[in-house]
């Protein structure tokens, strides 16, 4: 009896432990992409011609997605921009809005408040297996990045102030940056690929 109830303890501890493991891995996996997003915002190219940066970010926030899956990934995004909220120095520079909230009503504000909903798209379908192969974590990717721009888009045309309107919105937000993202998107959809083989998983469910 006493060592049936050993056994019975040493398999609770057992649990116990990898469950807190697991959940300090969930924890460390968010707060760093998260981090990677704030770094990834640094890194921005202002242009003449529009209120938009053009930076690293969207990348970021696609494979955080694929990596984490949609709950992580979404969790990921929604803590950055409660730092930036917070008033944190995580959002692209600019020179016409401070870093904190005020941030969020600016014409990069759809782009920004997109990104919790681009990690979840993304996230969901590589959870189906659509990060196994290359040509289908190409398509996860582009549909969480379609979600940044529709949101970009809509916000920069109709809810900025000043809104931009349709036409101009997409001259300003979609046309200049469609074929930089589309190719970082291209280099980003490799990397868990590439992952899966280095586990020696399978290429489908």
């Amino acid at each position: 009896m006493q060592n049936s109830l050993d056994v019975r303890g040493t398999l609770l501890t057992s649990a116990l432990a990898g469950a807190r493991m697991g959940l300090a891995i969930r924890v460390a996996s968010v707060a760093l992409f998260a981090v990677l997003t704030a770094a990834a915002a640094q890194v921005s190219i202002p242009l003449p011609f529009t209120p938009v940066p053009l930076t690293l970010q969207p990348m970021v926030v696609l494979l955080g997605g694929a990596v984490l899956g949609a709950r992580l990934g979404m969790l990921t995004q929604i803590l950055y921009l409660l730092a930036g909220i917070a008033g944190l120095p995580v959002f692209a520079a600019s020179a016409a809005l401070p870093q904190g909230a005020l941030r969020l009503i600016g014409p990069t504000g759809g782009y920004l408040m997109s990104y919790p909903f681009a990690a979840y798209v993304t996230g969901w379908l590589a959870e189906r297996g659509l990060d196994r192969r290359y040509l289908t974590s190409v398509l996860a990717m582009a549909c969480g990045l379609a979600v940044i721009f529709s949101f970009g888009v809509l916000w920069l045309a109709f809810f900025a102030r000043p809104a931009a309107g349709l036409d101009a919105a997409l001259r300003t937000g979609l046309y200049p940056f469609l074929p930089v993202d589309v190719f970082k998107l291209l280099l980003a959809a490799a990397v868990m690929p590439g992952l899966w083989r280095l586990l020696g998983r399978p290429s489908s469910h």
